[in-house]
C-alpha cells in the first residue's frame, strides 16, 4: 500500500521534511516512489509548498496520505482530505474510588473442603512418626 508521507531532513534543530509517496513497508529515510512537495518550519514562517496535481494523482491510484499530511494539505485547502484525518479518541481510565465498599461475587458462607480417606493417617503410629520428624527438621542441632 502506497502512502504520502513526511520524510524528516535538514540540519539539527533546523527541520525540514520532503512530502514523499513511498511504500508503506519502507523506511522513513529509505527508498521512496516520487517527491511531491517540502515543509520547510522555521520559527517565523512555515512553508508548506507541494504539487497539488501529483498528489490527486496518487490518491485516485489508491496512496493514502498520513494523518499529519492530511491535516497540512487540509488546512492548505486541498478538499476531500477529512475522510483520511482519524479522530483521536483515547480515553484515560477512571480511577476506581477508594471509598466504595467491594462488591464480592463469592458467598459469605464458607464451605470446609471434604476430606478424602488418603489425607488421614490411618493409624496413631504414622501420625507420630510424622509429628516427631517435623519437630526434629525443625530444631537446630548444635555440633
Amino acid at each position: 500500500m502506497l502512502r504520502i508521507r513526511l520524510t524528516r531532513t535538514g540540519k539539527k534543530r533546523q527541520p525540514s521534511y520532503r512530502l514523499v509517496v513511498a511504500e508503506h513497508t519502507s523506511p522513513i529515510k529509505g527508498k521512496f516512489i516520487e517527491m511531491v512537495g517540502h515543509y520547510r518550519i522555521e520559527k517565523a514562517n512555515r512553508k508548506l509548498v507541494f504539487n497539488q496535481d501529483r498528489i490527486k494523482y496518487w490518491i485516485s491510484v489508491g496512496a493514502k496520505p498520513s494523518d499529519t499530511i492530511a491535516s497540512l494539505l487540509k488546512k492548505e485547502g486541498l478538499e476531500g482530505m477529512d475522510r483520511f484525518i482519524l479522530t483521536k479518541t483515547h480515553k484515560r481510565k477512571k480511577k476506581k474510588a477508594g471509598n466504595e465498599p467491594a462488591v464480592t461475587t463469592t458467598p459469605s458462607v464458607k464451605v470446609a473442603p471434604e476430606s478424602t480417606p488418603n489425607d488421614k493417617p490411618e493409624n496413631n503410629d504414622e501420625a507420630a512418626k510424622n509429628e516427631t520428624s517435623s519437630e526434629e527438621k525443625e530444631s537446630p542441632t548444635k555440633e
